[in-house]
């Protein structure tokens, strides 16, 4: 571990308040990700799998021998994952066009946050990833999703699954929908069913400490993103009343009344939850949450945009997720001083980081490590419950509703869980118990980590310098 950022606030000054202290750690930890990636150029490689014992294996590992693999992959189109490294990898694909809070970055510009997801998967879940982000504009300079359809699609031969990450809305529902159906592999969205699934776990967690019980609570949804909108339809999934749910998007509630919505078919997600949530058509955020027991938003980066007076109105012992990334919507010293008993973000320097990295790695691991042909909601929802249950045995407190990202053992966890359904819903190729599958992910997490280990203390890959995390300090101090 490294003790210069075991405790960021320690080196700021005593008298500031909550608020300057997050600001301050915002303005650190981007300049520490400038500094830092400048220093590496990058945070991902390619290294081999295999041995190199001796000259004579360059003829095995390429030709004449590998021509053996490819006949066999050809005659067999299954073996591929046994016989190269499809079996363990994914594609991190995107267009880049809704990266964090953002927005359009060009197709370049995403590729810090794909390659941080590549890392996290190795790191997490022992899964290869490769970042891939791609011009999805057509002619007229508009981002066409049947573009980046037909890529996905061509590209699924070489990898075991595909993360589509950071694409805009509308064009993310169709993109995820077409593939999922097309492909004869996972292809999973990210920020869409993977943010649903760790919210939904940090939603049953919560709700255990607060004694409260999903069907019966009022639920509000500020923002109906990607994120958002699928993060509603797990949750009424797995249990919440709709006709005690309302969203809202930047124009009001989502109601059956929204005729704006009803007419762009682009938006058919967010029309099923118009026709499903909010029966009383309520227009204002302010007016849904009085009384509300739980407000989850994902809207835009804050920390002024959820107002401590609406959390004031809300029913005792509120639960507020505050989740836009980098700047969550309301700061969690805001909404506990505005009542809030649990508040959550996305970040890992605020207690209950309710963030898709806590997902992912599992989800994938347990859907590659049986051959899945898709990942479903009721795996995510699995996937949900398993992390859930984790975090409980651990202990549940107002600021401890979610597993950290160091408790390395939830992911195997979750990759057995996921396998389990896969296999319940007849969509896995490959017939392994959970404990198979908690097994061979557990020993490959902690290879990877060991790998990562040998590389850091060998000096092939050095430590940044004390020098460069001061430069970054000094940053915060004067910025905030």
């Amino acid at each position: 571990m490294d003790r210069r950022l075991e405790d960021i606030e320690a080196h700021f000054p005593a008298s500031w308040d909550g608020g300057r202290v997050a600001h301050a750690k915002t303005i650190f930890f981007k300049a520490l990700a400038l500094e830092a990636h400048r220093f590496y150029g990058g945070k991902i490689q390619v290294l081999p799998r295999a041995a190199l014992p001796g000259f004579q294996w360059f003829n095995a590992w390429y030709t004449p021998g590998v021509s053996a693999v490819s006949t066999g992959i050809r005659d067999n189109p299954d073996e591929s994952f046994d016989l190269s490294w499809r079996g363990n990898v994914v594609a991190v694909v995107s267009d880049s066009t809704r990266v964090l809070g953002d927005g359009d970055v060009s197709p370049s510009g995403g590729l810090g946050v794909m390659e941080g997801k590549a890392f996290l998967m190795k790191v997490l879940g022992g899964v290869d990833a490769v970042p891939i982000c791609m011009d999805s504009r057509n002619a007229a300079g508009q981002n066409d999703p049947d573009i980046l359809i037909d890529f996905v699609r061509r590209l699924s031969p070489s990898f075991g699954a595909i993360n589509l990450e950071d694409i805009s809305q509308p064009n993310c529902f169709r993109v995820l929908d077409e593939l999922r159906e097309s492909c004869d592999i996972p292809v999973w969205h990210d920020d869409a069913q993977g943010t649903g699934c760790v919210t939904l776990a940090g939603l049953i967690n919560a709700l255990k400490v607060v004694g409260k019980k999903l069907d019966r609570c009022r639920i509000v949804f500020l923002g109906a993103g990607a994120s958002n909108t699928t993060i509603a339809r797990l949750v009424v999934q797995a249990g919440a009343d709709p006709a005690r749910v309302a969203m809202f998007d930047s124009k009001g509630g989502l109601h059956a009344g929204r005729s704006d919505i009803e007419a762009d078919a682009r938006f058919y997600r967010k029309w099923e939850l118009c026709q499903a949530t909010n029966p009383d058509r309520i227009q204002g955020v302010a007016e849904a949450l009085k009384g509300a027991d739980v407000l989850i938003s994902l809207s835009r980066p804050g920390p002024d945009v959820i107002r401590p007076e609406w959390v004031r109105s809300m029913a005792a012992k509120a639960i507020v997720f505050a989740c836009a990334n980098p700047v969550p919507e309301i700061y969690p010293h805001a909404a506990k001083e505005a009542g809030a008993l649990i508040v959550a973000t996305g970040r890992g320097d605020f207690p209950n980081q309710v963030n898709n990295s806590l997902g992912f790695p599992g989800i994938l691991k347990g859907a590659l490590l049986v051959r899945a042909r898709k990942i479903t909601d009721a795996m995510a929802i699995a996937a949900a419950r398993t992390m859930a249950g984790f975090a409980e045995r651990q202990g549940l407190t107002p600021e401890r509703i979610m597993p950290r990202m160091t408790d390395s053992a939830v992911f195997a966890e979750i990759a057995a869980a996921v396998a389990r359904q896969a296999q319940a819903e007849g969509i896995a190729r490959r017939d392994w118990s959970p404990e198979q599958v908690h097994d061979r992910a557990r020993q490959e997490i902690d290879t990877a980590n060991q790998a990562l280990e040998i590389l850091m203390t060998s000096g092939v890959i050095p430590p940044p310098s004390d020098a460069l995390i001061q430069r970054c300090l000094d940053a915060a101090i004067v910025g905030a």
